[in-house]
């Protein structure tokens, strides 16, 4: 089956057949998507374009770690985090305040340090504590005192 390209994107083939065509397009997009059907897609863009989306991350993410460090810009940061993650609602105060906190962190660490799956890192582990809080039951269940070894855990998706 034969699916279609967006019109963002080509495929390995093509950039391999006629790069410098690809390129230009590349280059008139901004960025272009090179689809490849055995490995992970990646991104043609120009290096100016990329330490541009690098600058702001950085500049983004030294605003947040500079709100933080006030009670007033922790609190907007918080709210902020609410707005964004709907789901942290599921989250009591004092473990919203940890996930905005821990977020501006692994932001930081991703503009300051190149380390981008830290975020995401953050965003799941907190969104996998609130969805065990929005169920009541599963929530009783993972609080309630166990013992022994109960084996081999299966992540939930």
């Amino acid at each position: 089956m034969v699916t279609a390209q967006p019109a963002d994107a080509v495929t390995f083939s093509d950039l391999s057949r006629n790069p410098r065509a690809v390129a230009e397009r590349a280059r008139r997009l901004g960025r272009l998507r090179v689809t490849h059907r055995d490995a992970d897609d990646f991104y043609l863009t120009a290096a100016e374009r990329e330490e541009e989306r690098d600058e702001n991350l950085l500049t983004a993410s030294r605003m947040f770690a500079a709100l933080s460090r006030s009670p007033e810009g922790a609190h907007a940061v918080v709210a902020a985090a609410e707005e964004v993650f709907a789901w942290a609602r599921h989250l009591s105060a004092a473990e919203r305040a940890e996930f905005a906190a821990e977020l501006t962190a692994a932001l930081s660490d991703a503009a300051e340090l190149g380390i981008g799956a830290t975020a995401r890192e953050v965003i799941a582990g907190w969104r996998a504590t609130a969805r065990i809080k929005a169920d009541t039951n599963l929530y009783a269940q993972a609080a309630a005192p166990t013992e022994g070894d109960f084996g081999p855990v299966e992540a939930m998706a």
